[in-house]
């Protein structure tokens, strides 16, 4: 007897997007959006789930009807998919048989005749910087604005706290493509194009973030969310299992400190003083050791310390996350083996790979005992912090120009 396929039933496929079973049948990044959805269809937001393949969307249709709750199938009864329009219509009337109370559908009034559909300008595409080593970028958005011009928002958000800040300033459209053209240039910090969809998709995961962390929303990010139609969505990364190749590709994870855009990566602080104050304790051991001895202990160090950081689950999934938006960066950017190299090592943090250890962590630790051992240069303890922090801005300015190089002709700062 053939086994019904979990595409044909949406309670099978509403198990499937829970449980993380692969859909193969189904575009990648349509189930990773529905996954994300799966937890509370209830509270999906409607366009979201029609933009979905049919089988992804009835499966979520289906969530909320086993939760008893008629919002998704009363908003999708009027939906231009037919077919998930006939499914919300059975959805309602299988609610109303359980006794569950369903709204009336809205009638527009006599007087009011219905508004033409007025088609815009095409949306024009959003920035985003690459990740720095504090797990920090910046998108940019363009929001359109009676009279032809655009209202351009700078987002600082960070991967730990969501949203840190923001800045908006008014550009006609033709200024604002030069800022694209600008910031897309080739160079160390360049930003990506990415579509305008995407963009408040990230916006509204990075604001989910602060809700999820208790971070206060910064000045203006309510009334930014507002115009641009965006809800604070909580949508956790999900990264998946190694695959066969991870290892070998995860040999050449340290390689990716070499890439312009990671080479200012370095520990936290707090991990640079510990090493700081462990190459204190080496240097002032009694052996006699040659320097090619004293180098070696010193990187035995640095690496041990990166394990040390590297065991705890909660810096692997941080760092994990970063390296595979890193992948998504590098694609863009045409880094094809760099993206491959970073998912790799992703999927393997993620999951708890230890074995054999991870050669970007350690590189991570090699490059901060170089920042620890050149502020050793300093002529006292305050030269010394001052070296430590001047060191570690050199590393991760990536060769940044002026600020004031890097003003448009609207004023705005680009990425």
């Amino acid at each position: 007897m053939s086994t019904k396929s979990p595409l044909a039933d949406p309670r099978s496929l509403l198990d499937a997007l829970r449980t993380g079973t692969p859909l193969p049948g189904l575009p990648s990044d349509a189930v990773k959006r529905a996954r994300s959805l799966a937890a509370e269809p209830t509270s999906a937001p409607p366009a979201d789930v029609e933009a979905l393949p049919e089988p992804l969307a009835l499966a979520l249709l289906e969530g909320s009807v086993l939760a008893g709750k008629p919002a998704l199938a009363e908003a999708l009864a009027g939906s231009g998919n037919k077919g998930l329009a006939k499914a919300a219509k059975k959805a309602l009337y299988r609610l109303r048989s359980r006794g569950i109370e369903i709204a009336e559908p809205a009638r527009p009034a006599a007087s009011e005749p219905p508004r033409p559909m007025v088609s815009g300008p095409e949306p024009l595409p959003a920035l985003l910087t690459s990740v720095d080593g504090t797990g920090e970028r910046v998108l940019e958005i363009a929001r359109p604005l009676r009279g032809g011009g655009v209202e351009a928002i700078q987002f600082l958000y960070s991967d730990e706290q969501g949203v840190l800040r923001l800045q908006a300033v008014e550009l006609s459209r033709g200024e604002y493509r030069r800022v694209v053209k600008q910031a897309t240039r080739p160079s160390a910090d360049a930003a990506v194009e990415i579509p305008h969809t995407e963009a408040l998709e990230r916006l509204a995961a990075a604001a989910g973030l602060n809700l999820r962390t208790h971070i206060a929303f910064p000045p203006g990010l309510d009334t930014a969310l507002r115009h641009l139609g965006v809800q604070a969505r909580d949508v956790p990364l999900e990264i998946p299992p190694p695959e066969p190749e991870d290892e070998r590709l995860a040999h050449d994870a340290h390689k990716l400190h070499e890439e312009l855009e990671m080479r200012g990566w370095l520990p936290p602080m707090d991990e640079l003083e510990r090493l700081a104050h462990k190459v204190d304790e080496l240097e002032a051991s009694p052996l006699a050791l040659t320097m090619a001895q004293r180098n070696e202990e010193l990187i035995q160090a640095a690496h041990a310390q990166a394990h040390a950081f590297f065991e705890s689950p909660a810096m692997r999934q941080l760092y994990a996350g970063r390296l595979w938006e890193m992948a998504h960066h590098f694609e863009r950017l045409g880094k094809e083996q760099p993206a491959r190299v970073a998912r790799a090592e992703a999927r393997r943090l993620a999951h708890g790979v230890t074995e054999p250890p991870s050669r970007y962590a350690e590189r991570l630790y090699e490059k901060a005992l170089l920042v620890t051992l050149a502020e050793r240069q300093a002529p006292s303890s305050r030269g010394r912090s001052e070296a430590r922090e001047d060191t570690r801005a050199a590393e991760q300015r990536r060769a940044q120009t002026a600020e004031a190089e890097r003003r448009s002709p609207g004023g705005i700062i680009l990425p």
